[in-house]
């Protein structure tokens, strides 16, 4: 098998859509600093938690071209993220009953 068999196709990802997500990545950061003045009690690393979970998945799926790649990447790594995600969910819960 030799470099020629290989077809490598590329994703040109027009500019708007990068100024696109760096906007919403700019909301989301105004989000986060708005959400951590107010007081949701136990629930405030859990919203700050969540939003950015929101500006990782529009880092990857955009500026790391996941929404391009083959899906066992994408699904490596949302096995990683649910994965991780309970672990942190069973620390929580331990520190709640405590």
């Amino acid at each position: 098998m030799n470099a020629s068999d290989h077809t490598t196709e590329q994703h040109l990802v027009p500019y708007s859509t990068y100024f696109l997500i760096w906007g919403a990545l700019l909301l989301l950061t105004a989000l986060t600093l708005a959400t951590a003045g107010i007081h949701f009690g136990k629930f405030n690393v859990l919203a700050a938690l969540l939003i950015a979970s929101c500006k990782t998945g529009l880092v990857l799926s955009i500026f790391m071209h996941l929404r391009y790649d083959e899906p066992l990447y994408r699904n490596v790594l949302l096995i990683a993220a649910v994965t991780l995600a309970v672990f942190i969910g069973i620390t929580f819960l331990d520190v709640s009953f405590r």
